[in-house]
């Protein structure tokens, strides 16, 4: 009896005949251990997706990215990255703590190829690995479940241009997004970034924040 298919996909893979497909990747692509590759290909990447739920039970996808290596694999079945400041939603962290069984999508844009890994999540605020994570908020460790390799036939090759001015530096100031110098927001920013659009610039409209944000300046 199959642990990862419903009967909604096998009325699927029996109209497209490929139930046999389908209970390969299940039973022998399917595994639970990162292997050595697959170790090196997420500690070199600087993004990947993050599928949780929300409390009405909806799937949410969101993006996130770092340096290099930001996604740290301790051993085979465990990884963490860092959360960094955002808009303070804490959407998908919240979702985690709701509900801790959460997907990761790493993806090689230049050589197309793409993980995935499913498992269960943990916010750690006090793990000794944050000092090596410069203005991480917390950690989130999972522990894996179930990994695969995903065709990457539909991934279009792109190639990277530079790297966020946003990501943190040890020993360098980050800059501050220009949605915080938006003036509908100035009320609603947390204590510790009231006051501080005057000097990065002034205080802008939202009409002037998504000018920006359509020249890549956001």
């Amino acid at each position: 009896m199959s642990k990862l298919y419903s009967e909604q996909h096998r009325e699927l893979q029996s109209k497209f005949d490929s139930q046999r497909m389908a209970d390969l990747m299940e039973n022998g692509l399917r595994h639970f251990e990162l292997s050595p590759e697959e170790s090196e290909f997420i500690g070199n990447r600087d993004m990947f997706f993050l599928t949780t739920v929300d409390i009405n039970g909806r799937p949410t996808v969101s993006y996130k990215g770092g340096a290099h290596g930001f996604v740290r694999v301790l051993d085979p079945t465990t990884l963490v990255f860092p959360s960094y400041d955002g808009n303070g939603m804490h959407y998908s962290m919240g979702n985690l703590l709701n509900a801790p069984k959460v997907g990761l999508l790493f993806i090689d844009f230049v050589k197309p190829h793409r993980l995935r890994v499913h498992g269960t999540a943990e916010i750690r605020f006090d793990d000794p690995l944050m000092s090596e994570f410069p203005e991480a908020q917390f950690l989130v460790a999972v522990s894996i479940e179930d990994i695969w390799i995903n065709c990457p036939r539909y991934v279009h090759p792109h190639i990277k241009v530079d790297q966020s001015k946003y990501v943190p530096k040890e020993g360098v100031a980050t800059p501050d997004p220009a949605w915080k110098r938006v003036d509908i927001v100035q009320e609603a920013l947390p204590k510790r970034d009231q006051g501080k659009a005057s000097a990065n610039g002034g205080l802008i409209s939202f009409e002037e924040y998504e000018a920006l944000v359509g020249k890549g300046e956001g």
